[in-house]
């Protein structure tokens, strides 16, 4: 497989670690900012029992030269379009932090389509139904490099170089104004468990922010509390990747 590509040869798809022997399919959905290599550990982790496809939006990494994306309907959309071949198997879907709100628009339009996901994952962000009022993709070049710094999510030694600077600035307020912009006003639930994780510190996730995730499914919900702030998942990954080989495998027995 040509670029940790598979069977759809789509930029939005990396596949690091094939794992053909699994029953089930994860795909994950990175962060505002972030690229499918955040997954590459996660990958590692859950490999041969889970085959994890990592999304990579354009505007970054190897996709540096496509313009980037900046509502999460158009996300949604084309990831779902390229998700199509990977079919063939039950999939379940995390998504961190915008990414969480990327997999649920994925999700319904999956279901829609008559593939119900076997579980959604969502981590580190409040129900899609709780819209807050914020302007992070208004600020300038500085303030929205600021605002990164603070969530831990980038090193800050990075963030100073100005080649690095000019790279990652015009995906990053992107994704910023495409989360920033969404409204979640249909209704639509799915119809499959969901399972949310968060940082017991995270200001963008209160706990009962996370919480009313129940809210937009039909099934069973649940929420994992990990230490951290909002990208827990830095250091609790092998935790986290633990629960989600036992939650996948049970879901496949089911």
């Amino acid at each position: 497989m040509s670029g940790g590509q598979g069977s759809g040869r789509s930029a939005w798809i990396r596949r690091y670690k094939p794992a053909e022997d699994a029953d089930c399919r994860l795909v994950c959905f990175p962060h505002a900012g972030g690229s499918a290599s955040y997954f590459l550990g996660l990958t590692q982790l859950l490999a041969p029992e889970v085959d994890v496809l990592s999304v990579q939006y354009p505007g970054r990494q190897d996709r540096i030269s496509e313009p980037s994306l900046e509502s999460v309907s158009d996300l949604a959309d084309q990831a779902y379009e390229a998700l199509k071949p990977w079919t063939g198997k039950p999939l379940a879907l995390f998504g961190h932090s915008m990414g969480a709100v990327v997999a649920f628009e994925v999700a319904l339009r999956l279901a829609a389509d008559g593939t119900v996901p076997l579980r959604l994952f969502p981590s580190g962000r409040r129900a899609p139904s709780l819209f807050r009022e914020m302007f992070v993709h208004l600020l300038d070049d500085d303030g929205l490099l600021r605002e990164v710094a603070s969530l831990a999510g980038t090193d800050s030694e990075l963030l100073a170089d100005p080649g690095v600077r000019e790279m990652i600035l015009p995906s990053l307020r992107a994704d910023y104004r495409a989360i920033e912009t969404y409204r979640h006003s249909d209704g639509k639930r799915l119809d499959c468990p969901v399972l949310a994780l968060t940082g017991a510190d995270d200001p963008m996730a209160p706990l009962d922010e996370v919480r009313a995730w129940g809210e937009h499914t039909t099934q069973e919900f649940a929420m994992e509390v990990f230490p951290g702030g909002h990208f827990y998942l830095t250091d609790e990954m092998p935790a986290v990747a633990a629960l989600l080989r036992s939650q996948i495998a049970a879901a496949t027995r089911g």
